[in-house]
C-alpha cells in the first residue's frame, strides 16, 4: 500500500491514531503480567518463580516500550498539527515515506537515526 503524500494530514492523523490504538490494545491485553511474583515456594518451585521473575521483568520492560511509544505518537500529532511532521529533527529535510509508513513515529531520517546509532 502507497503512503499518502505528507501533505495528507487527515490520512497520516488517522495512521497515528491506528498506531497509537495498536498500543493501547497491546496494553490492555497485557495488563496484569507484569504484576509481583509470589515467593512463597511451597507453592512454586525456585526455578518456576525464576522463569516467573523475567517474565515479569519483560512485561515491564513491553510495557515501559508501549507507554513511550503512545507518548512519541503524543509528539507526532503535534509535530502533524504545526506542520513539522514529517520532517528529520536533525536535517529539517523530509523523511522518506516508506520509512513514516513503516513507523509513523519517528523523528529522524534513516541517515540521522544510523548515526545517533554508532
Amino acid at each position: 500500500m502507497t503512503p499518502p503524500p505528507l501533505s495528507d494530514r487527515a490520512a497520516w492523523a488517522a495512521r497515528l491514531e491506528a498506531f497509537a490504538q495498536q498500543q493501547r490494545d497491546a496494553l490492555t491485553q497485557a495488563a496484569g503480567s507484569d504484576a509481583p511474583v509470589t515467593l512463597d515456594q511451597s507453592r512454586v518451585g525456585r526455578l518456576s518463580r525464576m522463569d516467573a521473575l523475567a517474565g515479569q521483568a519483560l512485561a515491564q520492560a513491553t510495557r515501559q516500550r508501549r507507554e513511550a511509544a503512545l507518548a512519541a505518537v503524543a509528539s507526532a500529532q503535534q509535530r502533524l498539527a504545526s506542520g513539522r511532521f514529517g520532517l528529520c529533527e536533525d536535517w529539517e529535510e523530509p523523511i522518506a515515506l516508506a520509512r513514516l509508513a513503516h513507523n509513523p513515529i519517528v523523528r529522524q531520517c534513516l541517515a540521522c537515526a544510523q548515526a545517533a546509532e554508532s
